[in-house]
């Protein structure tokens, strides 16, 4: 019997971690939050109000307890930096031995001040709001660039630094996890798990990207020279934003924070923030935002132009979300596969109309 994909997160030892922050107050509840895919987080009610509490599970390049808790310290030191700003971050709170980190067996947590707001999808914002969302990750990279260097290591443009090398997929690598895929999909794998009709749109969608890959495998991106990477966000998308009316209050999740070419990180919140159910991009929102985006970040239309083109081959050769079905056994991101595979299909085909929204 296939496994549930929607699962409870343990109990947290919550009595413990506050135990180490008294003026948090007496713990009353300790309620999950569902949404997220990679971390636990719950809201705490105490005596004295109300926590987020934070279980750090994204391990990712991490192979021991101490250098997890080292990452997640200098998100926690980014935050508080960030913040004194003026950029809406929710730095963690320190404990009686002034750490924002605690440790428990092999768990790390974080305790952070509850911040009410709601998540708002592109849909839900006007274009004002669209340009304020692009200005806002402009100050967010612009902002990393001040409180990152040099207490955080060399910023990756000066002389002498080791910059990191983000080369793109090789179409050769993407056909053959095509056909591993499609075997999955088309029920070839032996597993004998009924096929749906998921399974279908999934066989279409992976027939129809080796098509337009075959058309497109002379355009893979060369490898970016250049001082355009800096420190980013990492995972800049609508989850990860909390919104209180009109005006985005806090800025989450800041465990992807990393050296990256900064304008792909704008032109992948886009593809996230104003992409359609049918798999379009609202350009007129992309426009705004990415407008608002170059001023604030001082980025230039071929440093956008850049980041679309490797932005839409790295959608070209993706295929995460059927890894995570069809490999891991997880579905939790099967309802995004419907606009997402198609978004790779339509920015192909009005490949000159997406660019000119990010650069004119």
């Amino acid at each position: 019997m296939p496994r549930s994909y929607v699962t409870r997160p343990p109990v947290p030892p919550v009595g413990e971690v506050l135990r180490r922050y008294p003026n948090a107050g007496e713990p009353l509840a300790c309620e999950p939050i569902t949404k997220g895919l990679l971390n636990h987080g719950y809201r705490v009610s105490t005596t004295r109000g109300s926590y987020f509490l934070k279980h750090h599970l994204d391990k990712k390049h991490l192979d021991d307890t101490s250098g997890e808790r080292a990452a997640i310290v200098r998100q926690h030191r980014a935050t508080q930096r960030l913040k004194s700003l003026g950029v809406p971050v929710v730095p963690p709170l320190t404990d009686t031995r002034g750490d924002t980190v605690t440790v428990i067996g092999d768990r790390c947590y974080a305790l952070h001040p509850w911040v009410d707001g709601l998540h708002r999808a592109g849909s839900e914002l006007t274009l004002s709001q669209s340009r304020r969302l692009g200005a806002l990750l402009g100050t967010v990279h612009t902002g990393l660039e001040q409180v990152m260097a040099p207490r955080d290591g060399p910023h990756p443009a000066s002389p002498g630094a080791d910059r990191p090398v983000h080369r793109s997929p090789d179409a050769a690598d993407t056909f053959a996890l095509i056909d591993d895929l499609l075997a999955a999909a088309r029920g070839q794998d032996g597993r004998g798990t009924p096929r749906d009709a998921f399974d279908e749109l999934a066989v279409h969608r992976l027939v129809e990207r080796r098509a337009l890959l075959e058309q497109h495998s002379h355009r893979r991106p060369p490898t970016p020279d250049g001082p355009a990477t800096g420190w980013v966000h990492g995972d800049f998308h609508p989850l990860n934003l909390l919104y209180r009316g009109a005006d985005p209050v806090a800025i989450v999740d800041w465990d992807r924070l990393d050296v990256q070419p900064r304008a792909e990180e704008a032109v992948r919140a886009a593809a996230i923030f104003f992409v359609r159910p049918a798999g379009e991009l609202d350009l007129a929102k992309v426009r705004a935002y990415a407008r608002a985006y170059r001023r604030a970040a001082g980025a230039g239309a071929a440093e956008l132009a850049a980041a679309v083109h490797r932005v839409w081959w790295e959608r070209l050769n993706d295929f995460w979300i059927l890894r995570w079905r069809y490999r891991l056994d997880d579905r939790r991101a099967d309802p995004q596969f419907p606009a997402v595979s198609a978004l790779a299909v339509w920015w192909t085909r009005e490949y000159e109309a997406v660019s000119a929204a990010f650069t004119e």
